[in-house]
């Protein structure tokens, strides 16, 4: 049988680990996919010092989309405009395509995989979504069986490692945030991975699949790191809590919860341990229980192992009939469900309260009667020494769960007190139990 030949798209990072995967284990990714795979051509501004491509040609990334000898595209440019343009001309063009690109997928997804069931080629998508953890397929297929009722995911490397040297070392967010750009971890415009864009684009998918719903990047709620101090860090420790930048989604009957946030976690659990640039993911479902997905969550080699894969699921599947073929986002396309993305108001969760209270008397009392009022319990209260710089006394509570928007009526009723120094923060709290 003749060998698949395929292109790959951007010869970067993952793109040059995609294609050293592919060479030096050839043998062995034949066996698996049933016959051999030969990268035949490269789109590139540039070589890889990396990469010995010295035996493959290399073009733009349009002539690959456009080589009627190529069967299967491997999009690794990254971004949304020529990224799209590239998947969607391959596609006309009846080539399957393999992507790692959140992004594209997030927002063009449904776009996307319209366009391919008219065609009927595969978009093969696991390296979107943290990196070399299998963790789109185990939801996909490996817990088909069940209901998922919620997952959860530390799903970008850069905030997880400044939240861990800010709990470990006592750092500011600051001084982590420019030796993780020193490291390569973050970008010298890091707002994509400080502010949950990335992991947002990451829920968007991990949701879609989990529940059976469009994608809905626009629809999720996405809250940065920047805001948060070491003193936060320190008082969650104390509670036996750790923070992390979470991303989760919920299956409720009113909707779908869909939110990217700093979140404090009980410090036993598992995900709460998962440090550094490590990646996590947990998912519930009704019949399996609880399920921890780990490894690293990018990389040269660890994300190309998941490009890999996807190209041999596409060779195993190109000769099948395209009805019978598992479901980009693993339901049919006629039964995905308009079960609506709730906004973050609606959405129900506990908190810690951080209140910087003046050092006088009655100010607990006060923010006791604004929760009270509102049917928020307290679960515990911290009260600490008034800070020498400026005489304001830290007061730490955390709540029983309760709908966002009673909290934020309880938040702005604090922030008017007089008693009441400047604003207050506020972390969600999740026990994933």
């Amino acid at each position: 049988m003749k060998p698949v030949k395929v292109g790959i798209c951007g010869l970067g990072t993952v793109g040059g680990g995609t294609f050293n995967v592919l060479k030096r284990n050839a043998e062995e990714i034949a066996r698996r996919a049933g016959r051999g795979i030969e990268v035949a051509q490269i789109g590139a501004r540039s070589s890889n010092p990396r990469c010995d491509t010295s035996d493959t040609p290399v073009t733009s990334v349009l002539e690959v989309a456009d080589n009627p000898d190529i069967d299967i595209v491997i999009e690794l440019i990254g971004g949304y405009t020529v990224a799209r343009e590239l998947v969607m001309k391959a596609i006309d063009n009846g080539k399957h395509v393999v992507t790692a690109n959140k992004a594209l997928i997030a927002v063009h997804g449904n776009e996307i995989f319209a366009k391919a069931r008219e065609k009927g080629v595969i978009v093969a998508f696991e390296a979107s979504v943290a990196g070399g953890i299998p963790i789109i397929k185990a939801i996909r297929e490996g817990l088909a069986g069940n209901q998922i009722n919620w997952l959860a995911g530390i799903i970008n490397g850069t905030g997880n490692f400044i939240l861990t040297e800010m709990r470990e070392k006592g750092r500011t967010f600051d001084d982590v945030l420019k030796e993780a750009q020193a490291l390569g971890y973050a970008e010298a415009d890091p707002t994509f991975d400080v502010e949950g864009i990335d992991a947002a684009h990451k829920l968007t998918i991990l949701a879609s699949i989990a529940f059976g719903v469009p994608l809905q990047f626009d629809k999720a709620y996405t809250e940065g790191i920047t805001r948060l101090t070491t003193a936060d860090v320190n008082y969650a420790e104390a509670l036996g809590y750790r923070i992390k930048h979470l991303g989760m989604a919920r299956r409720t009957e009113a909707g779908i919860e869909l939110r990217v946030h700093p979140t404090l976690i009980p410090a036993d659990r598992l995900i709460a341990n998962v440090n550094g640039v490590m990646n996590a993911v947990m998912v519930n479902g009704d019949a399996v229980g609880s399920t921890l997905f780990y490894g690293a969550g990018a990389g040269m080699e660890p994300t190309a192992s998941a490009v890999v894969a996807d190209v041999v699921d596409v060779v195993r599947a190109m000769t099948s009939d395209p009805e019978n073929r598992v479901p980009h986002l693993a339901f049919q396309p006629d039964a995905l469900s308009d079960h609506p993305v709730l906004p973050i108001s609606a959405c129900a969760s506990a908190y810690y309260l951080r209140i910087q209270a003046k050092d006088h008397p009655g100010v607990l009392a006060q923010v006791a009667s604004i929760l009270s009022e509102r049917g928020i319990n307290i679960e515990s209260i911290m009260q600490k020494e008034a800070e020498e710089h400026d005489g304001l006394v830290p007061m730490i509570l955390l709540t029983h769960q309760v709908i966002e928007q009673k909290i934020d009526d309880a938040i702005a009723a604090m922030e008017g007190l007089e008693g009441v120094a400047g604003k207050v923060m506020r972390i969600r709290v999740e026990q994933l139990n």
